[in-house]
């Protein structure tokens, strides 16, 4: 198939890489014109993916309409703070063209102002005349390892019924497997939530607090993000697998995480915007945490561990406070919150 990726950066490349390995056409599109040239004439992207090698057939291309009127499938790989307007901008061209793709996006995160997922942000943007379906592609899934051709699985969810199935069919490689998964809500919380507790566990490790305590936090962190998803609507089980428990850990142990890198920084005494800009990349935890603390008010849900890394983020509470906070607060049953979500799924489920 003729498909167009855009965004330049570490999992767009090395998507872009996955998609020409299963034999299709791909354009990349990206609005640096100096990575456009690198991709084109050295076949690599040092600034994301170092020591990686680009297949001479991704093309890349710094003209958007160009790489729209190449496509069948649009990937969007941006941050979750770009998303609306480079959608506003696809669907304007897919709307002069007259012509309708499939649209699938990979970003992690929630929008700051209005908490919306991603495939809720592209629903606003575009309609049904530019646009067959809209999906999200979401896993355990380092860009630097899937560059590599490492073992990696994700989940795929769209709104429709057959538009996860295709971009299965599509992205499906001999390393690159994929699932599809019929809870396009819990896909796409999981993805986001699970880079607030990657930040506090990289907090965790850059106070040497220890193994015991990162498993805690990843454990009751699961807790959290299933508790507020199932209240926002996605299936409970989502959590236990790809998109929940498997991205949760890939993201908080592992130094090609963002979200755990900047979380060491922050503890080495760096502020949010010094680590962002150590690093170049958006770490999408930051804003997502924000959300996240927001939404859990709305939706009156319990999140200690997001409400404390709010505090130490925005509001400045000192790491012997946030700590406190967390140890000590009311006793509580184990799995009273998840035991009450799968029961009231269970219900559900016998119902139909």
């Amino acid at each position: 198939m003729k498909i167009t990726v855009i965004g330049t950066g570490s999992f767009g490349t090395s998507l872009a890489m996955v998609l020409v390995d299963n034999g299709h056409d791909v354009h990349i599109y990206g609005r640096n014109s100096a990575v456009v040239d690198e991709i084109n004439e050295q076949h690599t992207n040092v600034n994301y993916l170092k020591d990686v090698s680009i297949p001479e057939a991704v093309k890349a291309v710094s003209n958007l309409e160009d790489s729209i009127s190449h496509a069948e499938i649009i990937v969007l790989a941006v941050p979750v703070k770009a998303m609306r307007q480079v959608t506003r901008e696809v669907h304007a061209h897919l709307k002069a063209m007259h012509k309708k793709v499939l649209l699938v996006h990979v970003a992690k995160g929630l929008e700051l102002d209005t908490h919306l997922r991603v495939s809720e942000i592209i629903s606003e943007e575009t309609d049904d005349e530019t646009v067959q379906d809209i999906c999200v592609l979401s896993g355990p899934s380092h860009a630097e390892e899937v560059a590599r051709r490492a073992p990696t699985t994700v989940s795929a969810a769209s709104i429709g019924s057959d538009g996860a199935k295709v971009i299965q069919d599509v992205f499906m490689t001999q390393y690159f497997r994929v699932y599809h998964n019929d809870d396009l809500t819990g896909v796409e919380i999981g993805g986001a939530l699970k880079n607030i507790i990657a930040l506090a566990i990289g907090v965790l490790h850059g106070l040497n607090f220890g193994d015991n305590a990162k498993a805690a936090i990843i454990t009751r962190g699961l807790q959290e993000i299933a508790r507020l998803g199932t209240r926002m609507g996605a299936n409970p089980l989502t959590f236990l697998g790809l998109t929940g428990m498997g991205d949760l850990i890939v993201t908080a142990t592992s130094m090609h995480s963002r979200n755990y890198r900047c979380g060491i920084m922050l503890a080495e005494g760096r502020s949010v915007e010094e680590a962002q800009q150590e690093m170049g990349m958006v770490v999408e935890g930051v804003n997502t945490t924000r959300a996240a603390y927001e939404l859990a008010t709305q939706y009156e849900v319990e999140m200690p561990i997001t409400k404390v890394l709010y505090q130490y983020l925005f509001e400045d509470i000192s790491q012997e406070e946030a700590f406190y906070a967390l140890m000590m607060r009311e006793k509580t049953g184990e799995t009273d919150d998840l035991k009450e979500a799968l029961q009231q799924q269970y219900k559900e489920w016998t119902r139909e």
